[in-house]
């Protein structure tokens, strides 16, 4: 698999685990601040693979 690729994809996972922590914010804040990190995690991890 291309680094570029990789790198992507990530990115859409971070994206996704975002728009899951925004939509159960209201209903279960526990676990929309696990899926916010996730998402951190994911983001940060993107940005050192392109390093």
């Amino acid at each position: 698999m291309s680094t570029d690729v990789a790198v992507v994809l990530m990115f859409t996972l971070a994206g996704f685990l975002i728009g899951g922590a925004y939509t159960t914010w209201k209903n279960s804040r526990p676990l929309a601040i696990s899926l916010g990190v996730c998402a951190a995690l994911a983001v940060v991890g993107a940005v050192l693979w392109l390093l």
